[in-house]
């Protein structure tokens, strides 16, 4: 049987994606709102684990495990983003595009090996961000400050911006601190 190794990035982020919105169809969303803890959570997990366990899918029990992991947290977080914030080591995160996240660690930039499916799915997870302190990022704000569920700051930009700000002359950048 296949692993994860071999079914390639984009079928696996299609599966996802896919299985997703078959979950988000099942469900009663006023209902999960009502509940209480983390029974929302368990609740939705044995669907979705129901799900994936009924794919045709070349993964392994751990893979078929972590893809369910995944949905959960699309579902209820901030998707590929969730295990860089529980991760207590990341001082940072940076995202510059939706295939290059990047975690401060001790001081020191690294590349995860984490990405979201498209730039679409990117935007999406920035208007989550971004909603819950009533704001929107788009072309007239292409910034916003905002803050996280724990606190920890979050500062989305607009990708027209990334552009623009990737393109400047060399001379009129500053340079960034050290």
């Amino acid at each position: 049987m296949a692993n994860l190794q071999s079914f390639e990035r984009g079928e696996y982020q299609q599966v996802k994606a896919d299985l997703h919105r078959k979950i988000l169809d099942r469900l009663d969303l006023e209902k999960l709102g009502r509940s209480q803890g983390d029974s929302a959570r368990d609740e939705v997990l044995v669907v979705i684990r129901n799900a994936v366990n009924a794919e045709v899918v070349p993964l392994s029990f751990a893979e078929r495990e972590k893809l369910s992991r995944e949905i959960l947290d699309e579902i209820f977080g901030l998707g590929p983003l969730e295990p860089l914030l529980k991760d207590h080591t990341v001082s940072d995160i940076l995202v510059n595009r939706y295939d290059r996240v990047y975690v401060e660690r001790a001081g020191k930039l690294e590349l995860t090996g984490l990405s979201f499916k498209d730039s679409g799915h990117l935007m999406q997870i920035i208007e989550r961000i971004v909603s819950r302190v009533g704001r929107r990022v788009d072309e007239s704000s292409p910034m916003v400050d905002a803050r996280l569920p724990d606190g920890r700051r979050a500062l989305p930009l607009h990708p027209p911006f990334w552009t623009r700000a990737r393109h400047r002359p060399q001379h009129d950048r500053e340079p960034l601190p050290h």
